[in-house]
């Protein structure tokens, strides 16, 4: 599917971004959350991943909570490992979020393909994501849906954790308790169980994703969601018979390490210093994984689509009305109607789901490095926990 274009006078220095600063291109997801495409916006020539739900929808899934979440999350972050957010906007019908581009598409299409991935395949995905997992744990963050889904290859290789829709801020305020999220079949016990859990469930999912990655299947299943519970809080885990003719001893130690069922004693979970160190990870240079200037021990191919192709012949076949600019107006209530329940969560999109533009981020930054800047501090009201819900300008103030 070619560019649609949609060319007109746009000032993009002033403008609030929106979706005819783009142009739309092939479809290359679908999900609950809605789509997702790629486009290339106007100005810059670059190309991102636009991910977009209607409002309508979100509405009727009681997703709301979730998509602000995730949109004001993504704004705290920015990692080389993470598929980062770069633009968010909104019209009358339509919420979009615009984030970076991967190509080399996820490691459930690449297992699907391969069945099963080699040793030096899964230990370099692992340490990838094992370094956004210590970027986001340190910054009170959990993911809680680690799974092969959610991480992205780009067209080199490196593997990126995307997809924050039910991931989580926390603070001493605000601790992690017992609310369940996630996919069942990743979920640590102490998640499954309802005991109150921290970030220690993202280092037992990613065990799971490399057992996975390496096995073919998942260390705990069941017929039913209950057997797959029960299984994961009781079970013991357990190898293929000729495991060290697949995987080498300090593998199989890493495995166990991830997915031991004690959360205090989970590999990860204590001390990132300590992953790292394992013999397993040995002769990694993990300053190399971090900026990507290592060599991946897989490179995707170029010449082959790296999604499902039916997502795009889904669009041509026009399933659901093509994607189009609808101008934003500014929602009123009437006096002589009653408020609505839809219209009051329309109202909390407006309000909360605020616009987004990275570059604006980098210009501060840059400001606060300016040498006529230097003795000063860029202070945002931006929030930093999820109980906020304003945000304001940036304003500089003396340290």
């Amino acid at each position: 599917m070619g560019a649609v274009c949609c060319s007109s006078s746009i000032d993009f220095a002033n403008e609030e971004v929106q979706l005819n600063h783009f142009y739309l291109m092939r479809a290359i997801g679908k999900g609950a959350f809605g789509k997702v495409r790629i486009v290339r916006h106007k100005e810059s020539g670059k190309e991102f991943a636009l991910k977009y739900i209607s409002k309508e929808r979100c509405i009727q899934r009681k997703s709301i909570g979730n998509i602000i979440s995730e949109r004001r999350l993504l704004e705290r972050i920015d990692y080389p490992l993470i598929v980062n957010l770069r633009y968010a906007f909104q019209d009358d019908e339509t919420l979009f979020m615009a984030l970076d581009l991967k190509l080399g598409g996820d490691l459930r299409f690449l297992l699907e393909r391969m069945r099963t991935l080699s040793e030096l395949q899964v230990r370099h995905y692992v340490a990838q994501i094992a370094l956004s997992l210590n970027y986001l744990h340190k910054r009170r963050i959990a993911h809680r849906d680690i799974k092969p889904d959610n991480v992205l290859l780009d067209e080199r290789g490196h593997a990126h954790l995307s997809d924050f829709n039910v991931a989580v801020s926390f603070s001493d305020k605000k601790p992690l308790r017992w609310s369940t999220a996630g996919t069942l079949a990743y979920m640590a016990p102490e998640l499954v169980g309802k005991q109150g859990y921290s970030t220690s469930i993202d280092w037992w999912s990613l065990g799971v994703l490399a057992y996975e990655l390496l096995f073919g299947k998942r260390p705990f299943k069941g017929k039913s969601n209950d057997q797959t519970m029960d299984s994961i809080l009781h079970d013991p885990l357990q190898f293929p018979e000729n495991v060290y003719q697949i995987v080498s001893e300090d593998c199989v130690n890493v495995l166990s390490g991830l997915l031991e069922k004690s959360p205090i004693r989970r590999l990860g979970a204590e001390s990132f210093r300590n992953f790292k160190s394992h013999r397993w990870f040995a002769g990694l240079d993990w300053d190399a994984l971090e900026m990507k200037t290592a060599v991946p021990p897989f490179i995707p191919d170029s010449k082959s689509l790296n999604f499902d192709a039916v997502h795009e012949i889904e669009e041509i076949l026009l399933e659901e009305p093509p994607l189009r600019t609808v101008r934003r107006g500014r929602s009123t209530q009437s006096e002589h109607h009653p408020v609505t329940e839809e219209a009051q969560w329309r109202q909390m999109l407006e309000d909360r789901f605020l616009s987004f533009d990275y570059r604006k981020r980098r210009m501060a930054e840059e400001r606060i490095n300016h040498p006529y800047n230097r003795g000063y501090m860029v202070v945002s009201s931006t929030s930093t926990t999820m109980e906020d819900d304003e945000d304001e300008d940036t304003t500089l103030r003396k340290t």
